[in-house]
């Protein structure tokens, strides 16, 4: 009877060792990463309090221009339906226009650009997968938070013109929400092409400073990204 359970407990044991030997080889199937490459499309709906301080006439405002960059994400597998995306564009130079009056003084200022900063912006999501890891077509959806910083922050000779000689401009950080939807399609073998449509909140204060006349502002960007690209998982 002894060996009996002896070689029954044998049995159980190889029997066990023998499925999680296929789990793990089905897991390994399943690359665990991805890195992204492709286009960032960015259009802002910019809306800001008109700038104010000393020597500024009523209604003078900016708005951010749309811009395109170069997107890298790195993606990190969690399950079958949860990954973790890191993003990245390549820091654009964001300019600026003046809205408002026609001109500031005598100085033309609605319409030109006024001033430019180039800005890194990390973004980390958590995305929800649907369909099976099978499926051709996979829509996702993802929330996280963004980080945005500004640098190279630095008014053109028309907004030197119109805040009434060099000026240094000054903008904070940003830390908000941000979502996003999209579809991954298999092009094949390890190969996927993405598309996703995004919106987040990203908000400064900005400071511009003359010779020690100061006028400040706060902006909201409003910025929604289009992204197309190309995945390889690894």
């Amino acid at each position: 009877m002894t060996k009996i359970r002896f070689s029954a407990l044998h049995i159980a044991i190889a029997a066990l060792t023998t499925m999680l030997g296929c789990a793990s080889a089905l897991a390994d199937d399943v690359p665990s990463n991805s890195a992204r490459l492709g286009s960032y499309t960015v259009f802002y709906h910019t809306s800001a309090d008109n700038i104010s301080g000393p020597y500024v006439p009523p209604g003078v405002n900016i708005k951010a221009e749309n811009l395109e960059t170069l997107y890298a994400a790195y993606v990190r597998r969690l399950s079958s339906r949860f990954d973790l995306e890191l993003t990245l564009g390549y820091p654009p130079l964001q300019k600026a226009k003046g809205a408002g009056p026609a001109t500031v003084g005598s100085v033309p200022y609605n319409g030109q650009v006024v001033s430019g900063a180039r800005w890194i912006a990390p973004t980390l999501l958590l995305d929800y997968k649907f369909l099976s890891e099978n499926s051709k077509l996979r829509p996702y959806i993802g929330v996280g938070v963004n980080y945005t910083t500004f640098y190279d922050r630095a008014p053109t000779a028309a907004g030197n013109a119109a805040f009434g000689g060099p000026t240094k401009i000054s903008m904070t950080a940003s830390v908000g929400p941000t979502a996003t939807a999209g579809l991954a399609y298999h092009v094949g073998g390890n190969w996927w092409v993405y598309g996703s449509y995004s919106v987040a909140q990203v908000k400064t204060d900005l400071s511009a400073d003359t010779a020690g006349v100061v006028r400040t502002t706060r902006i909201s960007f409003g910025p929604q990204t289009l992204v197309i690209a190309a995945g390889y998982s690894f």
